[in-house]
């Protein structure tokens, strides 16, 4: 799976892909999806499933935050999949006129802190992110992540003044994991992806802040009909099976 970054890479990832698409000959169907960062490992796992099973198809998956990944589709990047962590980033697209099809709900994610193995800090719960003693990281409020922990951080009847706001939760987990933060707020599956790396605190709520990620296939896709395949994939068995054990929350009765 290659990953680009960036408007320009993801400006040239799609004129890549517009090209394989239509050369002649034996050339591989490329396949581009514009993916919310949080879903990094899971379409790790379900690239390689989709690939096996369809050998001709190149699947190139440019992975960041949400509200930056909708940003460069409305400046003209070219994408046949997008996968937003929240309705709200998904709705900016789509009030654009740039979905083939109603977003469909992918999974849900909820939050939770990261702390260097051992809690060192002794964190108990998000209250404690309060202190200014403590260098806690979040996500920036124009990104799901970050618009999640607002909603929490009000739940608690708090304020919280973060050392940096970051654009991706894989930002946020990067601070905590290199030392640059002591804790940071992110998804649970984030944590879990990161394993004995960071140690998991459970917020106290956080299950009544819940994101869904949305998936929907573009009008411009360059691959309707693979665009569509890989949506139903993603949203079925090896997809559920993939997003279950990366810790996200899948709906047992949505594809029934």
């Amino acid at each position: 799976m290659r990953r680009a970054f960036g408007p320009l890479l993801a400006l040239a990832l799609s004129a890549v892909s517009a090209v394989a698409a239509c050369a002649p000959g034996g050339d591989r169907e490329v396949l581009t999806v514009f993916a919310a960062s949080s879903l990094t490992e899971v379409l790790g796992e379900v690239d390689d499933s989709f690939t096996a099973e369809h050998p001709d198809v190149d699947v190139r998956v440019n992975l960041a935050g949400s509200s930056r990944l909708a940003h460069q589709l409305t400046e003209g990047a070219r994408a046949d999949v997008f996968v937003s962590a929240d309705p709200v980033t998904m709705r900016t697209v789509a009030e654009q006129g740039m979905l083939a099809d109603d977003p469909e709900v992918l999974a849900t994610n909820t939050l939770t802190i990261a702390t260097a193995p051992g809690n060192p800090h002794r964190i108990a719960g998000l209250d404690d992110l309060a202190d200014p003693e403590l260098h806690a990281v979040t996500c920036a409020v124009q990104v799901p992540c970050g618009r999640a922990t607002r909603r929490l951080v009000r739940a608690h009847d708090m304020r919280l003044r973060p050392a940096s706001e970051e654009l991706s939760v894989k930002a946020v987990l990067q601070k905590v994991l290199t030392g640059d933060a002591d804790a940071g707020i992110v998804y649970r599956s984030d944590a879990r992806a990161a394993a004995d790396s960071v140690e998991s605190i459970d917020i106290a709520g956080a299950e009544s802040v819940v994101n869904e990620y949305r998936i929907a296939v573009l009008a411009d896709a360059a691959q309707p009909r693979l665009a569509r395949e890989f949506v139903r994939f993603l949203r079925a068995e090896p997809g559920r099976r993939a997003l279950t054990a990366a810790g996200f929350g899948v709906d047992d009765g949505r594809n029934g």
